[in-house]
């Protein structure tokens, strides 16, 4: 039997009223969570594993999967919104979506995230059923080495261009890292940077950062300024809730960038959708600088299309390389790794042979699931928009409320409440002196990748520094870094030389 054979016995199974009925609870769940700060799809299925044992696994898994994706679209309304993503795949949206929402485009660029998470998620599907067998070989290839000559192709690389001072680029970068540092080391058992201090054995929690950093810093930011700019505090009305020809035009090559950007990332286990939804904007914004008139910095469309199309592409991806090698690429798919164990399924080939009808159902129920998104989402962009429509004060108010109630509730600790303060007024300090965030964002989301494949490729090689630099995919990775940043010094430099002429 084909592969479009079984996939129309899998639409067959996924349509029926029951798992429809779920594909939508799953979706809407996915999607309430997802606006929460702090909080994510990955907490969600947690939550929901010991209440779907009453279900059929087919049912229970296609409910898992619309919170998957929901959660990705629910991250992205809060990034955009209030500038507070629920997961780290949501940060990249952050810096040219929220510029969007404060000059008044906030619909557009909700249809823009919405959009493109429904080309990615359409497209990554696709790819699942028909070429996922290609993708899973090309993982295999990716070893200690190349999982950190990855990270420090995204840490130099989007330091040396995210602000005009790469020294501040840097500086930011290595404060994110060192964050990461901190804690006992899981190998050698040594405290680092804890102060003596047994809350901090366990380290920050990148959720935490995450919050305090982008959404209580704001707050302090736009608090500090309240005098100054009392414009900013006007309400900002919400236009069109869709996308003119022109802002469609101008977005559909990004959107198409980021999905290619994002498919292999879906079954290289480098820690889920941050990686590439990070690259992607940083391609954007490399590509916005060859442009006469650059718009990133000023809610640049192509700034958030890119990345919302890269998560979903790579989430879509995840759920192949979960079903047919057991590879949990992230924190969601790892949780769904062990509710395939607990109703006795083993991933691999073997479950596309014994277990035919819940695999081909929860594969169509993907595509199903994209188009109850967008419908979900597209639609309400204005109405969501609304939310813009708070008097400021009262705004930022909530906005720090639910800040302290997402990080209570993930950890239910008061210490990490004052981590929280402590860290969002460094954010307020960052924003005050220039200091881009994405390096610091980066550097917490990857430095516990770098750590770890710097560590496991000495240890394989005895020390021997040069296995960092054998493989032909570590070569092309430093060899495209060295492009990438001699080309950023040649700007620099001609940019230099137009200023003194």
């Amino acid at each position: 039997m084909d592969t479009l054979e079984l996939l129309m016995q899998g639409f067959a199974g996924a349509l029926t009223p029951a798992n429809l009925m779920w594909v939508v609870i799953g979706c809407l769940l996915g999607t309430a969570v997802g606006v929460l700060p702090g909080l994510g799809s990955s907490m969600a299925v947690a939550l929901l594993l010991p209440m779907t044992f009453a279900l059929d696994p087919t049912g229970a898994f296609i409910l898992f999967a619309g919170v998957y994706f929901g959660g990705l679209f629910g991250d992205s309304t809060m990034a955009i919104l209030l500038n507070t993503p629920g997961q780290a795949s949501a940060i990249a949206s952050t810096f040219e979506g929220h510029r969007m929402a404060n000059s008044g485009r906030a619909p557009q660029a909700l249809a823009t995230a919405a959009i493109g998470a429904f080309i990615g998620g359409m497209v990554s599907s696709v790819l699942v059923v028909f070429v996922s067998p290609s993708l899973v070989e090309f993982s295999a290839m990716f070893g200690p080495e190349e999982f950190f000559a990855l990270a420090m192709f995204a840490f130099i690389a989007t330091s040396s261009v995210v602000s005009d001072s790469v020294l501040k680029g840097l500086a930011s970068l290595v404060l994110g890292v060192g964050i990461t540092v901190i804690g006992v080391d899981s190998v050698s058992g040594v405290e680092r940077f804890t102060l003596g201090m047994p809350q901090l054995f366990e380290g920050i929690s990148l959720v935490t950062v995450t919050v305090a950093i982008l959404a209580l810093g704001e707050v302090l930011y736009i608090a500090s300024r309240v005098r100054r700019d009392r414009d900013d505090l006007k309400v900002r009305k919400a236009g069109r809730g869709f996308l003119s020809r022109g802002e469609f035009l101008e977005a559909a090559p990004a959107w198409g960038r980021g999905t290619l950007i994002g498919l292999p990332f879906g079954v290289v286990p480098a820690g889920g959708a941050e990686i590439p939804t990070f690259i992607s904007y940083d391609v954007e914004r490399r590509l916005d600088r060859r442009r006469k008139r650059p718009t990133f910095g000023t809610g640049a469309i192509r700034g958030l299309a890119a990345p919302e199309a890269a998560g979903n592409a790579t989430t879509g991806m995840a759920m192949g390389a979960l079903l047919a090698l057991g590879l949990p690429i992230s924190a969601t798919a790892a949780i769904m790794l062990a509710a395939l164990q607990q109703y006795g399924l083993q991933p691999g080939p073997l479950l596309f042979e014994q277990s035919a009808d819940l695999v081909w159902s929860l594969l169509a129920s993907f595509f199903i699931a994209m188009v109850v998104l967008l419908a979900i989402n597209l639609p309400f962009a204005q109405l969501w928009s609304k939310l813009l429509l708070i008097p400021s004060p009262y705004l930022y108010g909530g906005i720090t409320l639910f800040c302290g109630l997402g990080i209570y509730a993930t950890a239910a600790s008061v210490f990490d409440l004052v981590l929280l303060l402590v860290i969002g007024i460094l954010g307020f300090v960052m924003r005050r002196y220039d200091y881009p965030l994405a390096p610091l964002m980066i550097g917490m989301v990857l430095g516990p990748l770098a750590e770890t494949s710097l560590r496991d490729a000495l240890l394989a090689s005895v020390g021997d520094p040069t296995t960092l630099v054998t493989g032909w995919i570590t070569r092309g990775i430093y060899a495209l870094l060295l492009v990438v940043v001699g080309t950023s010094a040649w700007s620099a430099l001609r940019k230099r030389t137009k200023r003194d002429v």
